[in-house]
């Protein structure tokens, strides 16, 4: 069964409080649908996968076996869910994983990850704090800061938007646009 996105927020929202994390979610959640689209692929169901990728890393900290992402296959398994779906989610981390990214909608949940988590970072040092100021070239700029945003993977980005075949500012600007459209929900609309 593949859970409807009411189904998956209501289990992403059980198991996560953290709203900087609930804004992950729906921050990967729209690169996923952006990438649907662009692929004439089902924005529901990729999107489902964005917005649950994560939903038991609160709980589950430690990464490895008996933690996140291993936990959320687990439980994704015990609710029944589509093994295609557990696998995509199991994507977003091949190093921990091992299951390399091989359909689109496995190296888009790659692709788009770790590249949110910069964009936020990019907006909310912004004066408006705003997500809708910020431009490709804004996060290029910061890209090379090395210290800025540390935690997220630069490396993973890139070899995402190779996998894609789409050139990395290319790929920084569907993202960007994505996440643009839900500005008010991730809370970078600005002050």
């Amino acid at each position: 069964m593949w859970p409807t996105r009411e189904e998956a927020w209501k289990v992403l929202n059980e198991y996560t409080q953290n709203p900087n994390l609930i804004s992950h979610a729906l921050a990967v959640e729209a690169g996923m649908r952006a990438y649907a689209r662009r692929y004439g692929e089902d924005e529901g169901k990729w999107g489902v996968v964005g917005l649950i990728h994560d939903f038991e890393y609160e709980k589950y900290p430690d990464l490895g076996p008996e933690g996140h992402p291993f936990k959320g296959a687990e439980l994704m398994r015990a609710f029944g869910w589509d093994e295609v779906l557990i696998r995509a989610v199991q994507c977003h981390a091949p190093d921990l994983t091992n299951a390399t990214p091989e359909s689109n909608m496995e190296k888009v949940i790659y692709a788009v990850d770790e590249l949110t988590g910069l964009i936020a970072a990019v907006a909310l040092v912004r004066p408006s704090k705003s997500i809708l100021d910020v431009k490709v070239s804004s996060i290029k700029k910061k890209w090379k800061d090395r210290a800025f945003a540390r935690g997220a993977n630069r490396e993973d980005i890139e070899k995402g938007a190779a996998m894609l075949g789409v050139d990395l500012s290319e790929h920084i600007g569907i993202v960007l646009e994505a996440m643009k459209g839900i500005a008010e929900e991730l809370g970078l609309a600005g002050m």
